[in-house]
């Protein structure tokens, strides 16, 4: 990200985040809620169909955690480090002052 963009770039991640979160809330909500309905609808005690819907949204989210941390590993790879600008550009430039970049 360019030194001029990173405003920008940090109030994508922070918005994504927060949105991803809402979002991935609600559907583990409705999940554990749809279950929970489904089983209390087949006749499971209440208490049973309940720990039955929160158990399918946990396994839901670990499931979404473990695709994450795969996509994390496997797929992100990090930024390669700037080269050192050769010795010809550093000379020219101006002492106290850094080159500008285009």
């Amino acid at each position: 990200v360019e030194p001029q963009e990173a405003g920008l770039a940090s109030g994508l991640v922070n918005t994504t985040a927060q949105v991803g979160g809402a979002l991935g809330l609600a559907i583990l909500a409705t999940l554990a809620s749809t279950h929970s309905a489904a089983l209390r609808a087949s006749g499971t005690a209440e208490a049973e169909a309940l720990t039955g819907g929160y158990r399918l949204a946990f396994v839901v989210g670990l499931g979404l955690a473990l695709g994450a941390l795969a996509v994390a590993v496997f797929v992100i790879r990090p930024a390669s480090a700037p080269q050192d600008a050769p010795a010809s550009e550093r000379a020219a430039e101006p002492e106290g002052e850094p080159a500008l970049s285009s």
